[in-house]
């Protein structure tokens, strides 16, 4: 973007937010009649008090929290020397949102006059964690980033799985949770007025260590600067403003990322004027976000929580801002002799205790009085009902895990995967667009949609990555923002209300227990089908990750390789999702877990993981029926809970 064409934009952004505003004030109440100051409720109509404590303190909130929001960015931006560095990005606004939803649900009275100081509480939490794993690589950009996506995306599971819990709860904050700035009075305008003051006069005081920063850790320690002192400060700060946020309106994301980014379009450099423009660009970006929910609202009476319009802007902006951050340089990860081998005794062994572990937890229940095995007649009254969940969830569970060694191999990235690279997300979207376009979706149009949607995503993102010769961390990013778009357009469809929108929410938290004997005997068929087919791929997954030129010299059709893998991959993963949702992590544990064992020939890895897959899906459907008993938490939310942090885990051992 040049700067002439960032002004414009800077100029069309701050016209267009002002037209809206005044287009919905005065559609509402014309300009003569508007409210004058002082404001006095007993002295106006019924229409001005709405204007005056309805529109006006909503485009108040508006500007405040996205000021708040992009002060935040610039600072965390500046601190860590990491233009994709924000709230959202770092986990800050996924920790507050756990926080509070968690209170809600099990502790409101807390929430009565400490809500600020919950949503606090789980931003600091969420952000210790985050720069902890940063620590371990001396702040790594990529790595900080990867990190705190994942960190908020396990603290997304464990909201989502808080709030299936508790129907009586559920639309209000899901609502919550997609960012409402609706209001009633200016309490929440003034609030966040006083955090913004707060927030500018600390990052004033602060301006000069920042502006150090830029000379990097030794730089910097060498005029004096208390680097962790400085951190910690900084850190407080924006997490401060992150969870104000948070606690006043819900969870608006990536307006940190985005106004210091426009600020920089505006050639924009130095660290105190950054941090004076930033503020300014993140509230107005966030009103005109808020301005166009409305118009939408008025000219399509569907209501949309500002946001998830936001969180649509992050995606593409990640992948915008991607090539701007430092490549990172990982140690090839060694292979050892003995473990490429791989004797097919092991594999065998690995085959037969599935039908072991899987009789296990049929015989296995838990009661009221704890654990207990199953008569035989007891075995023979449930067997009906466990049978077909717990066969498809071992299909399922081989899909994925194929189709992430499909990814893994593919890309040449250890950490790729269907969930993490946004193609289950895809798969959501594409299930989304099947109930729209068939109020009466069966099987069939549900796995067309599935499949096709996760093909499309899985396609974007292989071309992004060959396209630059991303490095595996950097692809998983790229795949990552790729995620959060499909997330942003499942949460906008989530906040109509219908009946899409429960049938969405069932699917992202996925579930077995609609598993019927027809569905998860077909599950069972694709998945053999799937591993047979994989099983002719072997060729390909050998040698297309030795780079652009070997594959063309030995003779293999790169582009029909290429297809073929992504058709089989987006179909799997699209059968798989349509049953455990879009967050199970199995497509990255079974494969990688298989390569740590010593299955490393495609082969053996490709029958190691569907066993390993079905393996994992059959002890998550086992937690996910006893863990909380007597209810039952969703199939996909539940593995998710292992698998974020797995991946967590991996990118923090990695050098």
């Amino acid at each position: 973007m040049t700067m002439r064409t960032a002004w414009i934009s800077f100029f069309a952004v701050t016209v267009l937010a002002i037209l809206l505003f005044l287009q919905q004030a005065i559609s509402f109440l014309p300009l003569n009649a508007w409210p004058s100051l002082p404001l006095a409720p007993e002295n106006m109509s019924t229409a001005q008090i709405i204007l005056a404590y309805g529109a006006f303190p909503r485009a108040a909130v508006a500007i405040l929290a996205g000021a708040a929001l992009g002060l935040a960015g610039a600072l965390l931006q500046r601190l860590l020397r990491n233009p994709i560095a924000d709230p959202s990005t770092l986990g800050v606004s996924a920790g507050a949102q756990l926080a509070i939803v968690a209170a809600t649900l099990f502790y409101p009275a807390i929430l009565d006059g400490y809500r600020a100081l919950v949503a606090l509480a789980g931003a600091a939490g969420a952000t210790a964690l985050v720069f902890l794993l940063g620590w371990r690589r001396s702040f790594d950009p990529v790595t900080m980033v990867v990190s705190g996506l994942l960190v908020g995306i396990t603290c997304g599971a464990l909201s989502a799985a808080m709030t299936l819990s508790q129907g009586e709860y559920l639309m209000s904050l899901v609502t919550w949770n997609g960012g409402s700035l609706s209001q009633q009075d200016w309490s929440i305008a003034k609030m966040l007025a006083l955090e913004l003051i707060a927030g500018m006069i600390a990052a004033i005081l602060l301006m000069r260590p920042l502006a150090l920063f830029g000379l990097g850790d030794s730089g910097a320690r060498s005029l004096g600067v208390g680097l962790v002192g400085v951190r910690i400060a900084v850190a407080v700060i924006a997490v401060g403003l992150a969870a104000g946020v948070a606690a006043s309106v819900g969870l608006v994301s990536f307006v940190g990322l985005a106004g210091p980014a426009l600020v920089r379009g505006l050639g924009v450099r130095k660290p105190h004027a950054m941090l004076l423009a930033s503020p300014v660009a993140g509230g107005l970006l966030l009103w005109l976000c808020d301005g166009l929910v409305q118009f939408l609202g008025s000219t399509t009476s569907e209501t949309f929580p500002t946001g998830a319009m936001t969180a649509l802007i992050g995606g593409p902006l990640l992948l915008w801002l991607l090539p701007k951050v430092k490549p990172v340089e990982l140690r090839a990860q060694r292979t050892h002799a003995a473990e490429a081998r791989a004797p097919g005794a092991r594999l065998v062994l690995l085959f037969a205790l599935l039908p072991v572990v899987a009789l296990a937890v049929l015989f296995l229940a838990r009661t009221p009085a704890g654990f207990t095995l199953l008569s035989m007649q007891d075995f023979s009254d449930l067997l009906p009902m466990r049978w077909p969940r717990l066969l498809a969830s071992a299909a399922a569970g081989s899909l994925l895990a194929i189709s992430g060694t499909i990814l893994q191999r593919l890309t040449g990235n250890p950490l790729a995967s269907p969930e993490v690279l946004g193609v289950s997300g895809g798969a959501g979207v594409g299930f989304a667009a099947a109930i729209t376009i068939f109020p009466a979706a069966g099987v069939a149009e549900l796995f067309a949609g599935a499949g096709i949607g996760s093909m499309v995503v899985m396609i974007i993102v292989v071309a992004f990555a060959s396209q630059r010769h991303l490095s595996p961390e950097r692809l998983l990013l790229a795949g990552i923002a790729v995620s959060s778009l499909t997330s942003a357009i499942l949460s906008a469809l989530l906040a109509i209300g219908d009946q899409r929108s429960w049938q969405i929410l069932s699917w992202l938290g996925g579930s077995s227990h609609t598993a019927t004997p027809a569905s998860s005997v077909v599950l069972a068929v694709l998945a053999v089908m799937g591993t047979g087919v994989v099983l002719l791929f072997t060729r390909w997954l050998t040698v297309l990750p030795l780079g652009q030129a070997v594959p063309v010299a030995l003779g293999v059709p790169v582009r029909t390789a290429r297809i073929s893998m992504i058709l089989v991959a987006g179909l799997a993963t699209g059968a798989a999702s349509l049953l455990v949702g879009p967050l199970s992590f199995v497509g990255l544990m079974g494969p990688h877990i298989a390569h740590r064992a010593g299955f490393v020939r495609p082969a053996h890895q490709l029958l190691a993981s569907a066993a390993l897959g079905a393996l994992l899906m059959v002890i998550a459907d086992f937690g996910a029926r006893t863990a909380t008993f007597p209810y039952e938490l969703p199939l996909g939310l539940f593995a998710a809970l292992a698998g974020a942090p797995y991946l967590v885990w991996l990118i923090a051992r990695r050098r």
